[in-house]
């Protein structure tokens, strides 16, 4: 192991051992999010069933039309979620608008797991820069849509296999429905920027909407269950689901239609524009399973670019790793979407 690798390594742990308020929820199988029963008498095999016809039918699963009362004030847009959850808090989708100009180019950005309302700010004021107009949507659960006693975003990525594969469904609509109303406003070149599972919901919302040409995704995997069976900060969520049994094959099984790996084929001859950003010694999202993604692009002949450089998952964020990979993405977004 190389002196940096270890010195990223100590780092990532450090950040991940300093966060406070993380949650180790119990287990459930949550059938009762996707239409099932609460008590089925056999969970995996509906689980088994549900999830073959998703991926199948994962145009429809993912389909969202416009929303109806979409409401812009003070740069602050508001509209009805397309996926009703139980949280009246969570169905109702905010994005912060840094127009850049009132027609052309513009991207959804989409924040890692937990961040705050007033992160990624910079970065949407960096697209502004460039030209390029940028929505930062909230994620399900998060900031504004977080619910009554959970703070922290427990319910997009917790260990009720249901409710996670509802949130994550619902993310993806959301996406839609932004840019819907972006269309709405006179932007007809679309883009998406994703970081960590934000870039999985983008992965994803690229591979099932027309209207985006271009993403940028920082930090990449396979299967949303092998990223928390495996990844240093999902190590609360894997504790509750490996206590009650589920084995890891099982979890990447169950949460398939969350995962970008199913869906890859279908950006071959799309003619769409993508960027990875990658962490070689990331502990969340490890370097194997982004290996394997790559390679699966490359086998479906999926033109990208990939910037790989010497760090994690946390310190993607920190200087110099986050003054490369912001020029890298700004500038690709600037010229990708002219």
């Amino acid at each position: 192991m190389s002196w940096i690798q270890r010195q990223v390594l100590r780092y990532e742990r450090m950040r991940f051992d300093h966060e406070k308020r993380r949650s180790r929820l119990p287990f459930a199988w949550g059938l009762d999010h996707i239409g099932g029963e609460t008590n089925g008498e056999d969970p995996r095999a509906f689980l088994a069933r549900y999830v073959e016809d998703a991926v199948a039918g994962s145009d429809e699963w993912y389909a969202a039309a416009e929303a109806r009362d979409y409401a812009l004030t003070d740069g602050l847009l508001t509209f009805t979620s397309a996926i009703t959850s139980p949280w009246a808090e969570n169905n109702r989708v905010y994005g912060q608008l840094f127009r850049a100009k009132r027609e052309g180019s513009a991207v959804v950005v989409l924040a890692q797991w937990n961040a705050r309302w007033e992160e990624q700010q910079t970065v949407c004021r960096w697209l502004q820069r460039l030209g390029v107009t940028a929505v930062k949507m909230s994620l399900p659960y998060h900031d504004r849509r977080a619910i009554p006693r959970h703070p922290r975003a427990d319910h997009l990525v917790g260990p009720n296999i249901g409710l996670t594969l509802q949130a994550v469904r619902q993310a993806v609509v959301d996406v839609r429905r932004t840019l819907r109303w972006l269309e709405q406003q006179g932007y007809g070149r679309l883009g998406v920027l994703g970081t960590s599972v934000g870039s999985a919901i983008g992965f994803i919302a690229m591979c099932h909407e027309p209207a985006l040409r271009v993403g940028a995704f920082i930090h990449v995997s396979t299967y949303f269950g092998e990223v928390v069976a495996r990844g240093l900060t999902t190590e609360n969520v894997w504790e509750s689901l490996a206590a009650a049994g589920i084995k890891p094959q099982e979890l990447r099984q169950f949460w398939a239609p969350i995962s970008p790996f199913p869906y890859v084929p279908k950006l071959r001859d799309q003619g769409k524009r993508i960027l990875l950003i990658t962490g070689r010694y990331d502990p969340t999202f490890s370097a194997d399973l982004t290996t394997q993604l790559v390679a699966k692009l490359e086998r479906e002949q999926v033109t990208f670019d990939h910037l790989d450089l010497p760090c994690g998952h946390y310190s993607m964020g920190v200087w110099p790793f986050s003054m490369l990979a912001g020029y890298r993405f700004g500038k690709f977004l600037q010229r990708e979407l002219r």
